[in-house]
């Protein structure tokens, strides 16, 4: 495997790719059409060089993935709006309109980029210390705790995980998350990107954000076992001030096996692999053509395929 530097997401009925400071988001529109759209993206690490260093970049890689995320989405979106539009404004978006004007929907995409990150550390740190605590008069060890707390934080984004896939949408999103990871196993394997080479290409991909998200657990697990305070409001103020930290760290990790073909990286990479049975689908042939447009917006496949793979190119 050769590290190609491309990473995506899947979004409405579609496929985002980026390269470097450019991205390109394909969709495939309701008339069975391919609609690309290509733009730049200037990460915050490139803007500051602190924000650049080592278990420091994570943190602000992760606030990119979020806000490029919201672009790709939103544009994905644009293309399967109702017809509710020509109906008249409710009070409440009228409010919103004098209240923000025409910054109306980079306001709103920051509220509920803001209340996302909210509910998930509610939800996926807070919650589960307290259903763990429910436990504590009887388990007095500390590392039994943090250990229990840890596999109740496991189960509840499985549960998750398990439940929304039961929606139709979500169930074809996965289906073009299996796509975009196709694409890049194809290539990264030496492989011509051709619907062919991604149908029998791997679905599942070392750098995939469900397995930074299993990483950011297991971590939790081994920071909660040296971090030990006795109150209950420490506790929750720890899960949250931790955060950056652990996503830093986890960051790195998936970093370094994104790049690596160790078979020890490999094998501590497994848990991930396993977890993106969750969240990738085998995707169609029309969903690899939407995978395939929006690397090719963005990449140039041949001259890395000559550059790495010579021998078969020969």
């Amino acid at each position: 495997m050769k590290y190609s530097g491309i990473g995506g997401q899947a979004v409405i009925e579609g496929v985002m790719m980026k390269n470097g400071d450019e991205y390109a988001t394909a969709v495939r529109k309701p008339d069975g059409t391919i609609e690309v759209k290509k733009d730049t993206y200037v990460s915050m690490g490139e803007k500051v060089k602190l924000f650049s260093l080592p278990f420091i970049r994570g943190i602000f890689s992760f606030v990119d993935s979020m806000v490029l995320g919201m672009r790709a989405l939103t544009f994905s979106a644009s293309f399967f709006e109702d017809d509710e539009e020509d109906m008249e404004p409710s009070k409440f978006e009228k409010f919103l309109e004098r209240l923000f004007g025409e910054k109306m929907e980079k306001a709103l995409m920051s509220i509920v980029m803001a209340f996302s990150v909210v509910m998930a550390i509610l939800i996926f740190m807070v919650l589960p210390m307290f259903l763990a605590n429910i436990f504590h008069s009887f388990i007095k060890s500390q590392t039994v705790m943090a250990i229990l707390e840890g596999v109740i934080r496991i189960g509840i984004f499985i549960a998750y995980i398990g439940l929304v896939s039961r929606m139709e949408d979500i169930r074809r999103t996965f289906m073009y998350h299996g796509a975009e990871h196709k694409c890049i196993n194809c290539l990264e394997h030496g492989l011509d990107l051709t619907v062919e080479n991604v149908r029998n290409s791997s679905k599942e991909h070392k750098r995939c954000g469900t397995s930074f998200l299993l990483i950011v657990m297991i971590i939790s697990i081994l920071f909660f076992m040296v971090v030990r305070v006795n109150t209950l409001p420490l506790r929750i103020l720890s899960r949250i001030v931790l955060i950056p930290v652990i996503a830093g760290v986890s960051y790195e990790f998936l970093r370094l096996a994104g790049r690596s073909n160790s078979k020890l990286v490999d094998l501590l990479s497994r848990p991930g692999m396993w977890m993106q049975g969750l969240t990738t689908k085998e995707p169609d042939d029309d969903m690899i053509q939407v995978g395939i447009a929006s690397v090719e917006a963005v990449f140039d496949w041949r001259g890395f395929l000559n550059r790495n793979f010579p021998e078969k190119r020969a």
